[in-house]
């Protein structure tokens, strides 16, 4: 019976680990120790039309109540495909370009200076398509949660519309 309640336990505990989000980042993101500087362009910038042969992804970080959850001097990170492409800080937004297919797309912001909250999405790019991913942190009780979703792209729109470009680079 020990040995049944012990194996029980080592199971539950492992499959717990693994659903960790403080440990290792997903293969979806870039680097763990990477960061970014982010300044943002409060002027109006229009719809960035996808590349020909491409399609273009927009990342909004839409901030709301999320002030005072976690250290808002850290930005929010986008990875896609294993590489970081660009960060948001507060409310704002910017875009990448994509090829065509399948792709996995990973925010990231610090919950502590030890662990960092990770969300995973799935993108079907096609040629021509523009797409909207929010990003948001919500506190429910006690407990941080960092949101990845997409947005209709009316609602997209909207959010560009009222927040700044994120101009960012990585940190040396």
């Amino acid at each position: 019976m020990k040995v049944a309640l012990f194996a029980f336990l080592f199971v539950a505990f492992a499959s717990a680990s693994a659903q960790n989000p403080f440990g290792a980042l997903p293969s979806a993101c870039g680097s763990k120790d990477a960061n970014f500087n982010v300044k943002l362009d409060k002027s109006q910038h229009p719809l960035t039309q996808p590349e020909p042969g491409k399609a273009r992804v927009y990342f909004i970080h839409d901030s709301g109540a999320a002030t005072g959850i976690l250290n808002l001097a850290d930005p929010m990170m986008l990875g896609v495909d294993g590489a970081w492409v660009g960060a948001n800080h507060g409310n704002s937004y910017f875009s990448v370009s994509v090829d065509p297919g399948e792709h996995h797309v990973c925010a990231s912001s610090w919950f502590s200076r030890e662990a960092k909250l990770v969300v995973l999405a799935h993108l079907q790019a096609e040629v021509g398509g523009t797409y909207f991913y929010r990003t948001r942190i919500v506190k429910l009780r006690d407990t941080q949660y960092l949101e990845l979703d997409p947005v209709d792209s009316d609602e997209g729109k909207y959010l560009i519309a009222s927040y700044p470009l994120s101009i960012s680079h990585p940190k040396n």
